[in-house]
């Protein structure tokens, strides 16, 4: 019975991609349409009425107090309202999302915030999404699919680790990707090494029979993390407390032409999840608590990476599939229970929202539901993904994930996964496993299925054209540049979410002088975190190259009038203390609270989600000398602050900012308005984790979409 439900799967999907290309969608957001699809402002003050109009541009009407904001112009740009008591802001166009603010407030989309402190709901358009697939790219794939040994079409399922190939195994068996897997770099870690790297690997494809280039992949979580000198952007939940889907879409853009300049043109990500539970030592990976905020944030993500139209810059990887941020206890790779309605209200709807934009590429997630590793869940990936959803690019497994967990090569093909992330296997290897599957435990028209899909993928990159590619050394000269760090600041700006501010302590004068303290007060690898150069991140300034610290962004506004020390006790002559605390690097698996023991190396984790003794008594000595005290978190998830709550004159939330700190600073001193809303409900205590927007009983310290401005 299981093998006659997976085959019926496997042929629908194999018609998808045989007879349909896709047709580019067309949308309207409320009360408006427009050429491609027009994104639309949600209500404010009064109520907003809004109207799209053009060429995919988004245009806002007036209400409530009679405020008015157009969108504009081109390809659809986004424009912000101003004034009155409820301001609307209007989405981009050609698929571009929606801002609006609330009574008395800026901040949330498409919908009225408390007092203006709380955000409303988030808003997208759907115009302007990339047709995905083309039916000339499927006819390519088909052709070349046609032309395959059966040994060359198993090489194109691998995703084999650069340091487990050779260029003579790549020409040899004609695989299809190659990836590092966390710190695994070349030896001197420049963007040009990098480049230099790929290009040796698309060298050796492009030597093979069939001339089939590989993709690289690489775990590009906020920014090309992994290369020295790159621009580190926030990581997703500061983005998600940014609110704006136009700000993302750019962030994104800008980290695909620096992937594209090292080479990396399969980055993994963006993640998708809905994280439910901050435990979850992915939680800072993800946009946010609410399907919204993931949906809106991840399709954003998606036409940054792959543009909205053309040859892609990169190719998206939307994971993980499926509910990874509902795991019970917040276990990384656990199981998320509850039945399908549940799973299918929580956490289907960003993928099936990045399906629509056209995503290349989503891969499988560790996690189990109900028992059963996604992996393996023909039912979830053939069955709703594939057919359902009409997902019409490839599956990839994340790292070793068909081998592990009680997973099998077989019931991992089986189960929908298209192309294998391996460890440890050569290309050998990889054939001689996989061969003798077929037929009879994995039939060659799922094979067949897989290879087409990566095929078509490819041929949407712009790699099946029958000319070489190698990396545009443009690009490679414009990772980390100036105008690309001047966005990653912007963007940890807009995420900047104050918490408190009593009696008016911020915007902070430029002419008072500061007692700076705390961990990451002068530490670039804290404000990074984890995915940065290596797997876990590292503290310290030697992580990467670049950037600027919040001490030095201090220095710039107040030089000669910032005293520094990590234990906060530099305050002679200061009005004002400035504690930078909260957490130190971290990924997945060392990041779950608590930390599991046995196989991790795991040093020194904490144990809860409290502030350490250290970030305390940082806090506790600026009060005791008495200055203003103001706290900047620097965490990649709401921690229990009950313990300088009452000390603190105000408190800012930077997430993890990543290289640009003076975004900062830019906001304590008021150059930048704050805007950033919470992207997750703030607990009071520990034993109220997990809390959700929507709970029965629901009294969080500070509400989802809180955000306090000035």
């Amino acid at each position: 019975m299981a093998y006659r439900s997976t085959s019926f799967v496997i042929l629908a999907t194999a018609f998808v991609l045989t007879s349909t290309g896709c047709p580019a969608p067309t949308s309207s957001g409320p009360s408006g349409t427009g050429g491609g699809g027009n994104a639309t402002a949600g209500t404010g003050g009064g109520g907003n009425a809004t109207a799209g109009t053009g060429a995919g541009n988004a245009t806002a009407g007036t209400g409530g107090d009679g405020n008015a904001t157009a969108g504009t112009g081109g390809g659809g740009n986004a424009t912000a309202g101003t004034g009155g008591g409820g301001n609307a802001t209007a989405g981009a166009g050609g698929g571009g999302a929606t801002a609006g603010t609330g009574a008395g407030g800026r901040g949330g989309s498409s919908g009225a915030g408390g007092g203006g402190n709380v955000a409303g709901s988030l808003g997208t358009g759907a115009g302007g999404m990339r047709a995905f697939p083309t039916q000339a790219c499927i006819t390519k794939a088909g052709e070349l699919l046609a032309m395959m040994t059966a040994d060359e079409k198993i090489a194109q399922l691998h995703q084999v680790e650069r340091a487990n190939t050779s260029a003579t195994d790549i020409t040899t068996y004609g695989v299809g990707s190659v990836y590092s897997q966390g710190g695994s770099a070349p030896a001197t870690n420049t963007p040009k090494d990098w480049a230099d790297m790929i290009d040796g690997f698309r060298k050796a494809s492009f030597a093979s029979r069939l001339k089939i280039p590989v993709i690289y992949g690489l775990d590009i979580v906020h920014g090309v993390g992994p290369v020295k000198g790159a621009t580190v952007f926030p990581h997703n939940i500061g983005l998600g407390a940014t609110r704006d889907p136009a700000l993302v879409e750019e962030v994104a853009r800008n980290v695909a032409e620096e992937a594209a300049g090292v080479g990396a043109d399969f980055p993994f990500g963006p993640v998708v999840a809905v994280a439910r539970d901050e435990r979850w030592g992915r939680t800072y990976e993800a946009f946010g608590e609410t399907v919204e905020l993931a949906s809106a944030m991840g399709t954003a993500y998606t036409n940054g990476f792959q543009k909205r139209s053309g040859t892609m810059t990169v190719l998206a990887n939307a994971k993980h599939y499926l509910g990874d941020g509902g795991t019970a206890a917040g276990v990384n790779n656990g199981n998320t229970a509850g039945d399908e309605t549940a799973l299918r209200a929580l956490h289907l709807t960003p993928y099936r929202d990045v399906v629509k934009a056209g995503v290349g590429s989503i891969m499988a997630s560790y996690s189990s539901w109900q028992g059963v590793r996604m992996h393996a869940n023909s039912s979830m990936v053939n069955g709703v993904l594939k057919g359902e959803l009409a997902f019409a690019g490839f599956v990839g497994s994340d790292y070793n994930g068909c081998y592990q967990n009680g997973v099998t090569a077989g019931s991992c093909l089986n189960g929908g996964v298209d192309m294998f992330m391996t460890f440890g296997k050569s290309a050998s290897q990889f054939l001689g496993e996989i061969k003798p599957l077929i037929p009879n435990t994995v039939p060659q028209l799922r094979v067949d299925d897989a290879v087409k899909r990566i095929l078509t993928v490819k041929c949407e990159m712009g790699l099946l054209d029958g000319s070489q590619k190698l990396v545009d050394r443009a690009l490679t000269a414009n990772v980390g540049s100036a105008a690309h760090r001047a966005v990653a600041r912007r963007a940890v700006a807009a995420s900047i979410v104050v918490l408190k501010n009593d009696g008016a302590t911020l915007p902070l004068s430029k002419s008072a002088s500061f007692a700076l303290g705390g961990k990451t007060g002068d530490n670039i690898g804290n404000q990074c975190g984890g995915w940065t150069v290596t797997w876990q991140g590292q503290t310290g300034n030697t992580v990467t190259t670049g950037g600027t610290t919040v001490h030095q962004a201090l220095d710039a506004v107040a030089p000669g009038r910032v005293s520094y020390a990590v234990d906060g006790s530099a305050t002679s002559g200061a009005s004002v203390g400035i504690a930078v605390i909260g957490e130190t690097p971290y990924s997945e698996g060392c990041g779950d609270i608590p930390t599991p023991t046995g196989g991790m190396s795991c040093i020194s984790r904490p144990t809860t989600l409290s502030l350490d003794t250290a970030d305390v008594q940082v806090v506790t000595r600026m009060k005791q000398a008495g200055l203003k005290v103001v706290v900047v978190l620097v965490v990649g998830r709401p921690m229990i602050i009950d313990t300088i709550l009452s000390m603190a004159d105000a408190i800012v939330v930077a997430w993890l900012p990543g290289t640009e700190g003076a975004g900062i600073t830019d906001v304590l001193f008021g150059d930048v308005r704050p805007n950033g809303k919470l992207p997750h409900s703030w607990p009071r205590t520990q034993a109220q984790i997990p809390i959700n927007q929507g709970d029965a009983t629901y009294d969080p310290l500070f509400p989802y979409g809180f955000g306090l401005t000035y």
